[in-house]
């Protein structure tokens, strides 16, 4: 991180994306002793381990997605994310194996079946902001772009790429605050939320230069049809009063859930010592090398 950056106090990691990733870039063939695949938490371990050699984060949480079927907003649009395979039982059983490393290595981490990593998130930065603090979240999920606000950065660690407030709308098309409104007006492919057919990235940014939010582009609609800059204002105008609903139900999925219950405050997201007897059992039981040890050791010490 550049010098004339000001530290953020706290590092907010986005799991699924880096587990995920682990799992489809690491060889299936790295087993335990009993032949169950640990891929995914070898190179989880192996970010995580570099993230906190290369940062050295005082403050740190860990967010992990419980179930794609029983989040809130499954509830709100039953298709939400239907279209998803569900994760292979090679790599679900992976997910608890790298949450418990986390732990070992003293690192708080947050699961939620009604709520998703994202609210999670979220949740934790409106705690750090509201403290007078700011963060930084460790991911590449465009969503999450939504929570940077000034003195905050949004990391790409895959792309080593880093983002302030001022930066988001160039490599994302809106400012942050302005996000949900337009990931609802264009849709969702990702997380299969319905948009405002007609409407695409492109149009979205172009109407939320001029509207505030999803709200005032409803109660200022007819102003729609005096921005040059759309090639069909007529037919974009029509689309959204004819779509309301689906835009508002859009609006509702994409937004970050900031309020979600989480009895914890900053300090109980400071970095612990490390078990390193636990961590030492968990290595053993999945057969890992020498590697992993020593980059803990040399981050940690060897004191349990």
């Amino acid at each position: 991180m550049p010098a004339s950056w000001p530290m953020p106090m706290l590092y907010l990691v986005d799991a699924s994306i880096f587990i995920f990733r682990a799992y489809h870039s690491v060889p299936i063939s790295l087993t335990d002793r009993d032949g169950n695949p640990v891929n995914a938490l070898h190179g989880f371990a192996r970010f995580i381990g570099d993230l906190i050699e290369g940062t050295g984060p005082t403050h740190i949480a860990v967010a992990f997605d419980a179930s794609l079927v029983t989040s809130f907003r499954h509830v709100l649009y039953p298709a939400y994310k239907a279209h998803r395979e569900p994760a292979p039982v090679e790599l679900k059983r992976q997910f608890e194996l790298c949450r418990r490393m986390c732990e070992a290595l003293g690192i708080t981490t947050f699961a939620s079946p009604y709520f998703e990593a994202d609210d999670i998130i979220g949740t934790l930065t409106a705690l750090a902001h509201d403290a007078g603090e700011s963060v930084v979240l460790v991911t590449r999920d465009k969503d999450l772009a939504q929570l940077v606000r000034p003195g905050d950065r949004y990391w790409d660690y895959v792309a080593d790429a880093r983002f302030t407030y001022e930066q988001i709308p160039e490599r994302f098309g809106v400012l942050p605050e302005r996000m949900p409104c337009f990931l609802a007006l264009m849709g969702d492919a990702v997380d299969n939320i319905p948009g405002v057919p007609g409407i695409g990235r492109k149009t979205a940014a172009q109407l939320l230069k001029h509207f505030e939010s999803l709200h005032q582009l409803y109660d200022e609609l007819d102003g729609v049809l005096k921005l040059r800059c759309l090639r069909n204002p007529g037919f974009v105008c029509a689309q959204l009063r004819d779509l309301r609903e689906i835009a508002f139900l859009a609006r509702r999925l994409t937004q970050i859930a900031c309020n979600m219950p989480l009895d914890v405050g900053l300090d109980g997201l400071r970095r612990r010592p490390p078990n390193m007897a636990a961590l030492h059992a968990l290595y053993d039981a999945v057969n890992f090398g020498p590697l992993l040890r020593m980059q803990a050791e040399r981050i940690f010490g060897r004191a349990a």
